[in-house]
C-alpha cells in the first residue's frame, strides 16, 4: 500500500508515530517558510504542514503542488498547537510534520471546484462526472447509498430471505411504460426488452417454492425523465408465499424503520406508520404520495359552496364537480397590492396545473375587520361563519378556493399545497414522514382507448370481497395494492399477487388482451398458476430515491455515480452513439433517420 492510513482516521493518540498518507490536495495555503497542506481522501482530510526550514525537499516539492494533484506524505503524527484545532474535522486536533513528500500525478485546473459547495451546472455535472463525484458532499451520498444497500441485504438475510439474480435479457409485454429492446443477432428480426422490473419472474420464484426471494435489482424503462426518475435505476425487489396484505407492509416497516434508525441516524416522524386509503389522500392531499411533514389538507366544502351566490360554485357543484378550500395562515395579512400580487402569483400558479382560476378570501388581522377578496360579497354572514369553522381559519389566514373536475383539483391542490409549504417555511428537512396508501382501485378507466388500465399492473390480486366485481363493476374494485410514502415521494411499492389462473384471465379481457394474445404474451405465467402456486405478495421499493430522500437531495442523480441527462444521454462518454455499419448488418437492422422538420 502507498499509505499506511487513511486521512479520516488520526487522530491525538497517534501522536508521534511516523505515517504515510496518499489523496488529493483539498486546499494548499502558502505561509512563506511554512505550507499548509489539507490532503484529502475519501475518508476524510488531514491537514499536512511542510517548513522549509527544516525539510526544504519537501517544501519544494508542496510548493509545486496545487489543487487535485494526488500526492504521497511521510511524516509524524504532532498535536495542533493550542487553539490552532480545527472542531470542525474529525482530524482537526493533530497534524503531519512532512518530511517526504511524492507527487504520484499532477491534474489540470478542474473545471469547477471541487473543496467548496460551490454551484455547478448540470452540464459540467454530467461531463466532468468523475470529477463532481470527488467532492464530499457526492461522496458521502455514494457511501450513504452503499450503507443502505448492505443494510437491506443483512436485514433480510437474517429474515430467510434468498437473493436470486433474474435475467437483464426477457420478454417484452406490456406492463407499462416502453420497453429497451435488445436485438438478438442469433435470432433475426427478434428482440429481447430490458426488464421494467422483475415482476414476473419473482413470481415464478414463488411457484419454484424459494417462499422469500429479494434482489438488488437493475430496472430499465423508455419513458420521459424528470427529477425522481431515470431511464435506468435500482430497486429493492422481494417477493413473499402464503402471505397477507399486512404481512409485506410489517415486514417493510421493519426494514424501513431499522435504515432510518441505525444507517441514516434518525428517527422517523411517526411509528407504526400511519395508513391513509388512496380515495382519502386524494382528498385531503392531492396526491397518493402526499408529503406529511405539514398538514395544509384540502377542505371539502362542497354543500356549502352549492348554497352560496357565486355562480361558478353554484353551476360546478350542480354538475358534480367538487369544492375544496386550502387554508393558508397569516398569508391574508398582506394589504393592498401586495395581497393582490400574491393572488395573481397563487392563480397563476393554479392554472400551471389547470385551474380556470383562483378564488380567494382574506381574513382580517382581528374579528372586527373586513374580510377581503372578490368572493366575499356571495356568502352570507352565517355562511361564512360556517366556512371559518369547516376550514379552522383563523385571524390573518388567507383562504385558496378550488373547484373542477375531481382529476383537475386534486393537481391543483398538490401544486399549491407543496409551493405554501415552501412560501411558509413549514418543511423541516430532518423530518422523515413515512405513510402507508392502501385500498387503491384496482383500474382507472382509459378514456382514449375504451379499457381499463391497471392502476399497478395486471398481476395485482383485487381485494377478496371485491372479486365478484370484476364480472359487474370493474371502476369499483380496489386492488390488494400497498404503496409507501415519505416526503412526498413514492419510495415502495407493492401488492398481493394473482395466483389462480381463472382470476388472471379475467383480468386480460377488461385491460384489452384477448385471451389468444394474454396466451402469447403471458403463457408462461398462465402455465405455471397450474402448478401448485401459493398466495404470494411482494414490493419494490426504488433504491435511488430512497437514499434521495434519506440525503435530503432533489434530484435523483445525485445518488447516482453515472447518471443520464434529462433527455436520456451519457455526455461524458457520449451516448448514445451510432453503431458501426458491420453491427447493423450483424443483427439485420436498418436504420430509418426520421426526415428533417421543414422550415416554416
Amino acid at each position: 500500500m502507498l499509505k499506511t492510513h487513511n486521512c479520516g482516521e488520526l487522530r491525538s493518540d497517534h501522536a508521534g508515530q511516523q505515517v504515510t498518507l496518499a489523496g488529493w490536495v483539498h486546499r494548499r495555503r502558502d505561509q512563506g517558510g511554512l505550507i499548509f497542506i489539507d490532503l484529502r481522501d475519501r475518508w476524510g482530510i488531514t491537514q499536512i504542514v511542510v517548513d522549509k526550514a527544516t525539510n526544504p525537499d519537501a517544501h519544494s516539492v508542496a510548493d509545486s503542488a496545487r489543487s487535485e494533484y494526488v500526492i504521497q506524505v511521510t511524516g509524524a503524527v504532532r498535536q495542533r498547537p493550542a487553539g490552532a484545532e480545527n472542531t470542525d474535522l474529525p482530524t482537526g486536533g493533530i497534524e503531519i510534520v512532512g518530511t517526504d513528500i511524492t507527487i504520484l500525478n499532477a491534474s489540470k485546473t478542474p473545471p469547477f471546484p471541487i473543496n467548496r459547495e460551490d454551484f455547478v451546472d448540470d452540464e459540467s455535472k454530467m461531463a466532468y462526472r468523475y470529477l463532481y463525484l470527488r467532492r464530499p458532499e457526492m461522496q458521502s451520498n455514494i457511501v450513504l447509498r452503499h450503507r443502505v444497500v448492505k443494510f437491506m441485504r443483512d436485514y433480510l438475510d437474517k429474515r430467510g430471505f434468498v437473493e436470486v439474480e433474474t435475467p437483464i435479457l426477457f420478454k417484452t409485454t406490456p406492463e407499462g411504460a416502453r420497453d429497451f429492446l435488445v436485438p438478438s443477432r442469433l435470432n433475426p428480426g427478434q428482440f429481447y426488452a430490458l426488464p421494467q422490473s422483475p415482476q414476473q419472474l419473482k413470481q415464478l420464484l414463488m411457484v419454484a417454492g424459494y417462499e422469500r426471494y429479494f434482489q438488488i435489482a437493475r430496472c430499465f424503462r423508455d419513458e420521459d425523465l424528470r427529477g425522481d426518475r431515470q431511464p435506468e435505476f435500482t430497486q429493492l425487489d422481494l417477493e413473499m408465499s402464503f402471505v397477507q396484505r399486512d404481512d409485506v407492509m410489517a415486514m417493510i416497516e421493519g426494514l424501513m424503520t431499522a435504515i432510518v434508525r441505525e444507517v441514516a441516524g434518525r428517527e422517523p416522524k411517526w411509528t407504526p406508520f400511519p395508513r391513509i386509503k388512496y380515495e382519502d389522500a386524494m382528498e385531503k392531499y392531492g396526491s397518493d404520495k402526499p408529503d406529511l411533514r405539514y398538514e395544509l389538507a384540502a377542505v371539502d366544502i362542497t354543500e356549502l359552496a352549492g348554497k352560496t351566490g357565486f355562480p361558478i360554485f353554484v353551476n360546478n357543484v350542480a354538475a358534480g364537480k367538487p369544492v375544496k378550500v386550502l387554508r393558508a395562515p397569516k398569508m391574508g395579512l398582506r394589504s393592498g397590492m401586495a395581497l393582490r400580487k400574491l393572488a395573481e402569483e397563487l392563480e397563476a400558479l393554479a392554472r400551471s396545473a389547470g385551474a380556470k382560476g383562483l378564488a380567494w378570501l382574506a381574513l382580517p388581522e382581528t374579528e372586527e375587520g373586513e374580510v377581503k377578496g372578490p368572493i366575499g360579497k356571495y356568502f352570507t354572514v352565517d355562511q361564512k361563519l360556517e366556512l371559518f369553522a369547516q376550514t379552522a381559519a383563523e385571524p390573518g389566514d388567507l383562504l385558496l378556493f378550488i373547484s373542477d373536475e375531481r382529476d383537475t383539483v386534486y393537481r391543483i391542490v398538490d401544486t399549491l399545497r407543496r409551493h405554501l409549504a415552501q412560501e411558509l417555511n413549514l418543511i423541516d428537512p430532518e423530518v422523515l414522514a413515512f405513510a402507508w396508501i392502501i385500498d387503491f382501485p384496482e383500474f382507472y378507466w382509459n378514456e382514449e382507448e375504451k379499457r381499463w388500465d391497471p392502476s399497478q399492473h395486471l398481476f395485482t390480486m383485487p381485494m377478496p370481497e371485491d372479486l365478484h366485481l370484476l364480472d359487474t363493476d370493474p371502476g369499483k374494485a380496489r386492488g390488494s395494492q400497498y404503496d409507501l410514502a415519505c416526503n412526498g415521494y413514492e419510495v415502495a411499492g407493492g401488492s398481493i399477487r394473482i395466483h389462480d389462473r381463472a382470476i388472471q384471465e379475467k383480468i386480460f379481457p377488461l385491460i384489452g388482451l384477448t385471451l389468444e394474445q394474454a396466451k402469447e404474451q403471458f403463457g408462461h405465467m398462465l402455465e405455471a398458476f397450474e402448478f401448485g402456486t401459493p398466495p404470494h405478495g411482494g414490493l419494490a421499493s426504488g433504491v435511488d430515491r430512497l437514499v434521495m430522500v434519506l440525503a435530503g437531495e432533489k434530484n435523483i442523480r445525485e445518488v447516482i455515480a453515472f447518471p443520464k441527462t434529462q433527455q436520456g444521454a451519457d455526455i461524458m462518454a457520449n451516448a448514445p452513439s451510432e453503431p458501426e455499419p458491420r453491427q447493423l448488418e450483424e443483427l439485420h437492422i436498418r436504420v430509418v433517420h426520421p426526415e428533417p422538420k421543414k422550415q416554416p
